[in-house]
Parts: structure tokens; sequence; C-alpha cells
């Protein structure tokens, strides 16, 4: 007789990069973003909800994990008879979705279009510590305004929500920077390469003359940015090295430079160190390192006024500032960028302090509606990392969803459910959040650790005494825990955790007692 083959059943464990998340987190994100959106809503800014899913087409190639698989997306291919199905993904972000609304429905759409949206979004990136492939964003966008004024309004809003939500002044810095500032100082490395290189001016191309260099900048930039990115980490005789010949890591392991001279590297650094104590120093230090880039100076200028129309409303340099080092990594910024960072420490897993990062970063984006529309379409927005602020508020203790359960109607007679049913009914339609315990009640005990484990506040039994006298017993069970932990027999027999009620009394005294426990 052959052997039966044994079932394989499948694994039950979240894939790899995915988690799940449970009541009390749930609810801790459903009331900060019911929080943003207020603050949102106040700005004037009216909800949108677009598809998870996008054409990959639509997208767009602007993630910086380009060097993974399908660029960072989940993708995957329409079938199609002829072989030509579209491509479809998930959506990275909820900024490229909005570009992709704005260009079909702009007919239909007010002129500036602000807009906010919250939920998931996914990434196909290496997962890691507290870095997952699946997160929650919620964004704010202004489409069709190129005025800095939106820009401004952004920030000052990021500032107003961080606040909103429970993250104190003093422990968190709207930082801002302007592409078009970064863009002029390449531009001066570009003139300093050409100028130590090729005194006697451009050549012809491919014969490795001035011009290759600034063919070939898309390369040599993206190295330059993805090395000012690390001025946090390395600092500048870090980042100067990284620029020139590289550096040893904290490993001991060798890092290859950009390969720039030490004259070449200088507009960079310049451009790194030039935050000074207040808003005037440091764009005079920015109009130095950008040199004669025209580019350069209209981004310091749209800085400049930035910062006045913030001191205007009242946001000074204990919540938003000047800050040259931020960059942002996605491909698709124009002019303002801006990061919001919290400043409290927090240890890491070696037990060393260290601050806890940014949490909501955004910028200006010009150029991404024009990909649909051939036309440019200015557009400026913030987007918040759900769940590192609210990792943010845990750490902070700062988290106070109430998380109690419902009141459990317990079962003592399976064919009086009707009686129950009427109970939890009368509870429900007073605004009381009430169950009937739908397990099996042959085991009473098991129906209280149940109600237990829901961290439910009361538990009522009515047995056929109760039935008959027309009463309830009310069980306490937060005091009854409290009790437990530390009460004597004493004390037990003065605050009874359990009493009698009469019936019809239900509704008053549960709502009362209710009421005592949150006090």
């Amino acid at each position: 007789m052959a052997k039966k083959q044994k079932v394989q059943r499948p694994k039950a464990q979240t894939p790899k990069g995915f988690r799940d998340y449970f009541g009390a987190e749930v609810a801790q994100r459903t009331d900060m973003l019911r929080t943003i959106a207020g603050v949102y809503h106040r700005y004037g800014f009216e909800a949108l909800e677009s598809a998870a899913v996008e054409t990959v087409e639509a997208l767009g190639k602007f993630l910086p994990d380009v060097d993974r698989p399908n660029e960072g997306v989940f993708a995957w291919q329409e079938e199609d008879e002829n072989d030509n199905g579209d491509w479809l993904a998930l959506r990275y972000d909820l900024t490229a979705p909005l570009a992709r609304v704005f260009a079909q429905h702009r007919n239909d759409l007010p002129t500036p279009y602000r807009r906010f949206a919250m939920g998931p979004v996914w990434r196909n990136e290496k997962p890691g510590p507290g870095r997952f492939r699946q997160f929650y964003q919620c964004d704010a966008d202004t489409v069709g305004s190129g005025s800095v004024a939106a820009d401004a309004e952004i920030c000052a809003m990021l500032a107003d929500t961080l606040e909103a939500v429970g993250i104190e002044r003093g422990d968190y810095v709207v930082r801002i920077n302007n592409r078009k500032v970064l863009n002029g100082v390449l531009e001066a490395v570009a003139q300093q390469i050409i100028d130590e290189n090729y005194p006697n001016g451009p050549r012809t191309h491919g014969d490795g003359g001035a011009q290759d260099v600034l063919d070939r900048k898309d390369v040599w930039q993206a190295n330059v940015l993805r090395t000012i990115d690390k001025f946090d980490k390395v600092g500048a005789v870090g980042v100067r090295q990284l620029l020139m010949e590289g550096r040893e890591d904290a490993s001991g392991a060798f890092i290859d430079g950009v390969g720039l001279t030490q004259e070449q590297a200088e507009p960079v650094l310049a451009f790194l160190t030039s935050m000074a104590d207040d808003s005037t120093g440091t764009l005079t230090n920015l109009r130095a390192a950008i040199g004669d880039s025209a580019v350069g100076a209209q981004g310091v200028d749209e800085l400049e006024q930035m910062a006045n129309l913030l001191a205007a409303g009242g946001y000074g340099p204990d919540r938003i500032v000047i800050d040259p080092s931020v960059v942002r990594g996605l491909g698709y910024y124009t002019g303002p960028v801006f990061e919001a960072e919290l400043t409290f420490e927090i240890k890491d897993e070696k037990g060393r302090p260290r601050s806890f990062g940014s949490v909501a970063g955004g910028g200006r984006y010009d150029d991404l509606v024009k990909r649909f529309t051939g036309q440019e379409v200015p557009a400026t927005g913030v987007s918040i990392g759900v769940d590192r602020l609210l990792a943010a508020l845990h750490m902070k203790g700062r988290l106070s969803t109430d998380t109690t359960g419902p009141v459990v109607v317990t079962v003592m007679d399976r064919d009086r459910m009707a009686d129950y049913q009427a109970i939890v009914s009368e509870l429900r339609n007073a605004g009381i959040r009430a169950e009937v315990y739908l397990g099996n009640p042959k085991n009473f005990g098991n129906q209280l650790k149940y109600a237990d484990q829901r961290n439910s506040p009361i538990a009522i039994i009515q047995g056929g005494d109760e039935v008959a006298a027309g009463t309830l017993q009310v069980k306490d069970l937060i005091l009854g825990a409290k009790i437990a932990e530390t009460a004597t027999h004493e004390e037990w027999k003065d605050r009874p955790s359990q009493f009698e009620i009469p019936r019809a009394d239900l509704v008053d005294r549960i709502k009362a007692l209710l009421t005592e426990q949150s006090q």
C-alpha cells in the first residue's frame, strides 16, 4: 500500500519586509491621521484618494534605489492576447499619482489645486531594521502655483502638524534648502574642472575635452550628491575625502572617492559648511559658494523670500531654518526642498545616544506634471512618514489613544441568547461599545479570561437568579485587577469589584462606572 503523501501546508508568516498591525497600533495611526487631516483641512487642502496601482510609465523613474530589479517598485505585466499588456506597479509614493491625477482631470480641478492624501505605499527595496516595504505616508501638495509662498506655506503647515500630533517645540526642526543652489554649486565644480584641465576652452565632443565634462555631468554629479547626503554622518572632513581620493569607513573598508581635486571639491564644501547662526549669514555664505551661477543665485533668492515669509508668519529659527545639507533623494525636485527632523535623543541598538532623525520631507517638483501634458505645471508638497512619527511619539511617551475594549456581556444560559442580545443592543444604542461573548460559554472562567484579553472594562452577568430578581451583576474588571495586584482582603470588602444593579438602570449605571474608571 502506497504511503500517504504528507500535505504541504503554507507557512504562516509575513513576507520579508512586511508586518501586521493590531488593534492599538491601528487605533493610534487612525488618531494621528485624523489630527494631521485636521491641520491640512484648516489650511484649505482637500482630500484625494487615488488608486494604489499605477502604470509603470505613469510612475516614472525617480526612486533612488535604481540598481534593484523593477527600479524599486513592485511591478507586473497585464495579460494581453497580443502580448502588449501594460506594466503596472504599486505606487511607491503619493506624489507621482497626484501628477497623473492632475494631468488627467486638470480641466475639472481648481488651479492651484490643493490636496492631501493618506495611505500605504510600497517599495521593492532591501528591508532592514525599521525599514519596511509597505509603509504609510501622509501628503499635502499645491499644484499650479510657482510662488515660493506655496513652499513656505507647506513648511509652516509641517511645523504646525508636528506640534498638533504631540512633538513639542524644541524637539523638531524643519530644514529647508533649494536644489537650484545645489545646481549652482555643481555648475561651479564643472567650471572648475574645465578651467583646470582645458584652459584654452571647450574642444569637440569625444576627445575628452571640456564639453565632454559637461556631457558626462549626470554621472559625476550623482556621485557628488550621494556624497553630500553623507555630510551628517561623516562631517566636512569625511565629505572632503569622499569627494577626492576616498576614505576608510568605521569597519576598515575603503570607500572609493569621486576623484575631484581639492580645488574642484572646494565649492561643495563651501556650500555644505555655509550654515551660519542666522538666515542672513547663511544666505551670504551661499552666495559666495555658488560663484557666478545664475541658477544658483535664483535659488538663494528663493530661500531668502521663504525666510522672510516664514518670519512674517511667526516661524522663527526655533522651528524652521535654512540648512544647505538637505538634498532629498528623489530625482524629481526642482527648487526648494525641506525635511522635518526630530532632534531629541534616543538610544541605538548598542545603547549609544543619537538623534531620532527625519520624519517628513518634500519640495518643489515643477516638471512632474509636464511629463503628461508637455507644459510645465509648478507644484510643491510634503510627505510625512506616519510609521516613523508614531515610533517617535511612542519613544517620547506621547501616545494617548484609548485602547479600552468593549463591555462584555457574558452568557450563563445558551437558551437565553435573545436576552443577552437585548442587553448589548441597549448599550450600543446608548453609544457604549459592547459585545456578547460568542465563544463556548460552558466555562465561565474562560469568558472572563476573554474579557481580560480584550482589555474590557466591565463584564455583565445575568443568570437565572438575576432574571428572577430583575437584576444584573456588574463586574468592574479594572478595579478587580488593581485589587488583585495591591489590595488586602479588608480593602476588597470596602471596594467590591462586583455588585448588583436593577436591570432597568443598566445604561445609567454602566455610563457612570465608565466615567469613574476614566478619571
